[in-house]
């Protein structure tokens, strides 16, 4: 087995607005974004595809099922329990409450996470290379169980998010402590599930943060110096200044357009590909390394 270490950098939100759309697009040609996950509820997600379609597919487009933005693809009637009286997705911190309280039924999760999978193989025509859920609602249940059921059956088998960061990064690497902290407890149970169904994954997860952070132009180079392990994920959210996402994802007040500004900012600059040379990162796609931990693993054997 060799001693590289890989690197999956993976654009969250495309398809949310035709502005983020085109940055991960333009990062993607640069080589600077090795995967993104498709929305595919939201109302720009045809037009993404036809504009990845006509970038050449320069990025492996995977899926991120959604249950925390927009509409579902079903009808509010099927789904009553994930949607207000307007018939849209629960607001995260609203959705949480509703799991914790059990009005969140699994049998309407399901029908609407099959629903969202079916309607990505009609948009791209095959089966998510990459997997990760909008707003890391995987580690919760019913979400988590039924998103690896589904998984676990396509072939090849995706590369799916482990939402786990490392202790050493928690410590040595501000901002939003106590958000990683909980994501992180919280989603070692669910890698635990996803490894026992064969669902290939990071070892560990850097970038997840709030929006003041990614001012800092060192943010990046100071996950990289600081992760340990031999695959890890560094999710991120880039994109140009996107006024779609207002009332939807976004407010004047929060930062999180601006976020995306920054990000992508952050990813074009040299010291990012340094960073990952001084790391010792070979940057890969998902499906690239599946195939290439499989092959090591054959060899080991």
């Amino acid at each position: 087995m060799n001693g590289n270490r890989y690197l999956i950098v993976t654009a969250d939100d495309f398809g949310i607005g035709p502005a983020t759309s085109l940055g991960i697009l333009d990062l993607a040609v640069q080589g600077l974004v090795t995967g993104t996950v498709l929305l595919v509820n939201s109302p720009y997600a045809e037009q993404g595809v036809r504009a990845w379609i006509q970038a050449g597919r320069p990025v492996e487009l995977g899926w991120h099922p959604a249950l925390t933005l927009d509409r579902p693809v079903l009808s509010a009637e099927r789904v009553r329990s994930l949607v207000d009286e307007q018939g849209r997705f629960w607001p995260l911190s609203a959705f949480l409450r509703r799991i914790c309280l059990g009005r969140v039924k699994a049998a309407e999760v399901e029908a609407e996470l099959r629903a969202q999978y079916q309607r990505f193989l009609d948009l791209v025509g095959a089966p998510p290379a990459v997997v990760n859920t909008h707003h890391h609602v995987q580690i919760f249940p019913p979400v988590g169980p039924i998103v690896v059921e589904l998984l676990a059956r396509q072939r090849p088998l995706p590369y799916v998010r482990r939402i786990r960061e490392s202790w050493r990064t928690l410590y040595r690497v501000g901002g939003a402590r106590v958000k990683r902290l909980a994501l992180s407890v919280l989603g070692r149970r669910m890698v635990h599930r996803q490894t026992a169904a064969g669902l290939p994954g990071n070892d560990t997860l850097i970038g997840v943060t709030d929006p003041p952070c990614v001012a800092d132009e060192e943010f990046l180079s100071r996950w990289l110096a600081h992760v340990p392990g031999r695959v890890v994920e560094l999710t991120c959210h880039p994109g140009y200044l996107d006024t779609t996402l207002l009332g939807r994802d976004a407010t004047p007040q929060d930062g999180q357009m601006r976020r995306r500004v920054h990000e992508l900012e952050r990813l074009r600059r040299g010291d990012f590909h340094a960073a990952c040379l001084r790391a010792g990162f070979v940057r890969l796609a998902p499906s690239r390394l599946c195939s290439t931990t499989r092959r090591e693993r054959g060899h080991a054997a």
